[in-house]
Formats: structure tokens, sequence, C-alpha cells
């Protein structure tokens, strides 16, 4: 990184001295050019104050009158606008594919309160009609026949509860009867059962979130458990919400073989399938995700989501 600090700074400086010469568009357009290769090469607006702060001091070591010093600062500044404007476009491109994927999870968890409900009510009532039907022939079938059509019953029945599951899971009725909290704790009895671990809940803030905040992150603590319960061979997990000022913080920590460090260095953390679907998430909420380790061993999945003033 320092060697392409070193190579923007030299070009930087000899771009703004010409510039400085001879204030024309063509050369106005090499400060957009370096921006953008600066960009590219992953620097950031403070690597590009700190070249332009030492290009622009190199121009006024030399004696200068007032006046000419005044026209320096400007065209320097002029210059340096240029060159930011990149950074600038990259983060309105940013702050609009947020937007879009905000809307986007809007979208998506209306289709699947829709697909939830058809779960629970009309497939239930499907499944019901089946049961009075098989009920109504049993009646008039021998007994030993009638054993047949309970043991469909019985299949009925694992059915209806398959079901209902996927309903909740889809979309838990309790997070919109009761809120965020109590489906966390739902959801961690669910968990401890399915998984066979301890999942705890912590949490403490002030009233209730807006409503696609505490979807995100009942979707987070979620994918997160699974993840836990997948590839972390642990026995303990807890879930911790908390409210600091103006953000929302909910971790997911567990006690088992943790992450990959190396793989984590590369941007491939082991049991990272969930992962980028949990970083997604916070993401179109313009909030980050943190994945490291838990003390004394175990991981951490903490995100930080971001709340209006």
């Amino acid at each position: 990184m320092r060697d392409r600090e070193s190579e923007l700074a030299e070009a930087y400086a000899a771009a703004l001295q010409f510039y400085l010469s001879d204030p024309a568009e063509l050369a106005l357009a090499r400060a957009h050019e370096l921006g953008r290769q600066a960009l590219a090469n992953g620097l950031g607006v403070l690597d590009m104050a700190t070249v332009h702060s030492g290009a622009l001091a190199a121009e006024l070591k030399r004696p200068v009158a007032d006046r000419e010093r005044a026209q320096i600062i400007e065209g320097a500044e002029k210059f340096f606008v240029e060159a930011l404007s990149p950074f600038e476009m990259a983060h309105r491109g940013f702050w609009e594919a947020n937007v879009t994927l905000h809307r986007l999870n809007e979208v998506l968890e209306g289709q699947a309160k829709r697909i939830a409900s058809a779960l629970h009510n009309e497939a239930a009532q499907l499944l019901a009609s089946v049961h009075l039907a098989l009920a109504d022939v049993a009646l008039r079938l021998p007994p030993d026949s009638a054993k047949d059509i309970q043991a469909a019953r019985g299949l009925l029945d694992q059915i209806e509860a398959r079901l209902r599951n996927l309903a909740h899971e889809l979309r838990p009725p309790i997070l919109d009867d009761l809120g965020l909290i109590p489906a966390l704790e739902f959801l961690a009895e669910g968990m401890s059962k399915r998984w066979g671990l301890s999942v705890t809940v912590e949490a403490s803030i002030e009233g209730k979130l807006p409503a696609i905040i505490e979807t995100s992150l009942y979707r987070i603590a979620q994918e997160a458990l699974t993840n836990v319960g997948r590839h972390a061979k642990a026995t303990r997990a807890q879930v911790s919400l908390h409210q600091p000022a103006h953000q929302i913080v909910c971790s997911i920590r567990d006690d088992g073989i943790g992450f990959d460090a190396t793989a984590m260095a590369r941007g491939k953390a082991s049991r990272g399938l969930g992962l980028r679907e949990i970083q997604e998430r916070a993401a179109g909420l313009g909030g980050i995700l943190r994945v490291g380790s838990n003390t004394p061993h175990g991981g951490d999945v903490t995100v930080e989501i971001p709340l209006e003033r």
C-alpha cells in the first residue's frame, strides 16, 4: 500500500504542478484520473488528503507573492476537489445500492410473510379437511384397514408440524405480536431443541425498533445460530442485544471451534456460507459485520446498525 501511495504522491505532485502552471481542463482531468486510480488501488480519502497536503506544501516552499500564493491555494483546492470526485461517485453509488437493498429486503420480507400465512392458514385448513375425510373413511372400514388410515393420519400430523415450523421460520407471528426480544427467545428455544445447544438471550433495548431493523436482527440471529449448530461443534451460544448511543449492536457468541484466522484474513471465513447473507442484511441498513474469536475459544459474530437520531 505504501508503494502505491508513494507512486500516487509523485504523480499527483507532478500533475498539480503542471495544472498550476497551465490551469486547463485537460490538466484538471488528470486529477480525476489520479483519484480513480487511487480508488481502484484501495486508497482512501485520508490517503488522498495526505498526498495533496504534501504536494501543496512543496508548491508553497518557494518564495511567492501573496497574490500568487492565493492563486496557488485556489487552484490546488480545485484540483483536489476534482481528484476526490471518483470517491464521491463511489459513495453515492454505495448509498444508492444500500437504498435498493433496503427496499429489496422489505419486498422479500413481505413475500415471506405472505408465504408464511399461506402455510400456516391455507395449508392447515386443507390438512384439517383431509383429516376429517380420513376419519370418515376409517369409520366405514374394517378395523385392520382403519389402522392404515390411522398411520396415514400420523404422517399428516408430521407434515402439519413441519409446515407450522416452516411458517414460523419464514415469519414468526411472535415477532409481529410481541416484538423482537420474545421472538429471539422463541428462536433460541427452537434452536436449542433442534441442535442440542444451550442458547440464551441477553437483551437491553429502549422501546420498539423500526420493523425492518427488528426483522433483520431476527434473521441475522437465526442465520448465525444455524451456522453455530451446523459447523461450530459448540455446546453453548448466546445472543446479546444492546443499544448504545444511536446504534443497535447484536452479537452471537459460541464456545465452539471458532473461525479459521487464515481464511478470515483472505475474506473466506470458515462457516462463511451464512456470513455473506448476514453482511448483506447489515449493509442494507447501513451497518457493519465484525467476525472474530470469542474468549477463550469459540466464535463471535457482531453486527452494528445505526439508528436514526
